[in-house]
């Protein structure tokens, strides 16, 4: 799998991790975030993410902040983006089961680095249940088409 990573000047040190556990389970890593700790802003690393996720250059994205709010913002911001803020395993795994996430935010001040790396895997290998869940992406993929600003 494709997957691109993003982060904030507060996500660096867990960028690394989540980085180095990408590559040793075999995904291409595109790696789009900050690389030191000076101030940066997040919309800077959460949009070229979520682009590379909604063009098809990714398949899922990871992105990292202090909160994981602001990153989630900024990502659904991008058409065909279903960004989430996990904080747990079972957010995770939900996400997408239920809603087909494909990009994860997390929190680099609020989580250990473990508990992210648990979230992380449980993402990448949990599959969209589909059925009565494909009816309510359907719903959101149809507004946003017709919402589209004009090209």
């Amino acid at each position: 799998m494709k997957v691109a990573v993003g982060n904030d000047h507060r996500g660096v040190n867990v960028k690394l991790r989540v980085v180095g556990l990408l590559t040793e389970l075999g995904h291409e890593v595109h790696d789009l975030g900050a690389t030191g700790p000076t101030g940066v802003d997040y919309p800077d690393y959460a949009i070229p993410v979520a682009e590379e996720v909604s063009t098809g250059k990714a398949d899922r994205g990871v992105l990292i902040c202090a909160t994981g709010h602001g990153m989630c913002i900024a990502a659904n911001k991008v058409c065909g983006v279903r960004a989430v803020n996990c904080r747990d395993v079972i957010d995770a795994e939900l996400s997408r089961r239920h809603n087909d996430s494909n990009v994860v935010c997390v929190a680099a001040d609020l989580l250990g680095e473990d508990q992210i790396e648990r979230m992380v895997r449980a993402w990448l290998v949990t599959d969209f249940e589909g059925g009565r869940h494909t009816r309510r992406r359907e719903k959101v993929t149809a507004y946003e088409k017709a919402h589209e600003p004009p090209a």
